[in-house]
């Protein structure tokens, strides 16, 4: 598939993932009549990648997340030339949802731009239970390493012949479920740039500048994953037959 149609996927599909999970906790989780909360939230992010993964699976892989394409990478199962490309269309996607989202957010009366706005993540004064910069950074970085770990296992060739899909999807509802309270889940560098980025420009630098745990934190996961999975699952070197040298299934 030409690099440009699966850098156009990427950016549709993260768009998609901010735009449908954010907005699920800016307009839903907590109007008094619908009141879907953290696990309505925790729902629409799951259901974004599954909704993806069938939409441009077959397309890009549905990466969705610089982490999930760093990961792929170390793991042996993404080509490295094509990382910067996929990155760019990743954050590209986020801050579009973001800025949407903050454009419907406004067309209800009494809304005012915080420096929580935008379903932001954060630690301290930002996270939604006051956890420390510690506390965050760990989440952030366990939860992204089991979540590239998952990915890695589900699109295995060797794995069942089930729906990675729906695997991953699961696993990132699991992960919300989880995370939410501590950071307001990102797990995801560019889920976190688009809100970040929105804010700025409207006046709230604060996330902004918070920013930077949730590039460190879930890259530094993935790659732990990219380099773990490999020798749990006994994949061989390149050219004795492993599984590094195949394609990755559609995620």
């Amino acid at each position: 598939m030409p690099i440009v149609n699966r850098t156009a996927a990427e950016f549709i599909g993260t768009f998609w993932l901010v735009f449908g999970g954010c907005g699920s906790a800016v307009f839903a989780a907590a109007f008094p009549e619908v009141g879907i909360g953290l696990l309505g939230v925790s729902l629409a992010f799951g259901l974004t990648v599954l909704t993806m993964a069938y939409a441009i699976g077959h397309i890009s892989g549905c990466h969705l997340n610089p982490a999930v394409t760093l990961g792929l990478a170390v793991g042996k199962r993404f080509a490295w030339g094509d990382v910067p490309v996929y990155v760019i269309a990743q954050v590209l996607g986020a801050i579009l949802a973001a800025y949407l989202i903050w454009i419907i957010a406004a067309g209800q009366p009494g809304f005012t731009l915080a420096a929580n706005s935008l379903a932001v993540n954060g630690y301290g004064s930002l996270s939604p239970g006051g956890y420390s910069l510690a506390a965050g950074f760990i989440t952030e970085l366990v939860l992204t390493m089991l979540f590239l770990f998952i990915i890695l296992g589900a699109t295995d060739q060797r794995a069942p012949a089930v729906s990675a899909g729906l695997a991953i999807g699961l696993a990132l509802t699991l992960i919300h479920l989880i995370s939410i309270p501590i950071t307001n889940t990102s797990v995801n560098p560019a889920r976190s740039t688009g809100p970040a980025f929105a804010l700025m420009t409207g006046g709230e630098g604060q996330a902004l500048a918070q920013l930077w745990l949730f590039w460190v934190a879930p890259l530094i996961g993935a790659a732990l994953a990219g380099l773990l999975y490999p020798l749990v699952a006994n994949v061989r070197p390149a050219g004795a037959g492993d599984i590094s040298a195949v394609p990755p299934a559609a995620i």
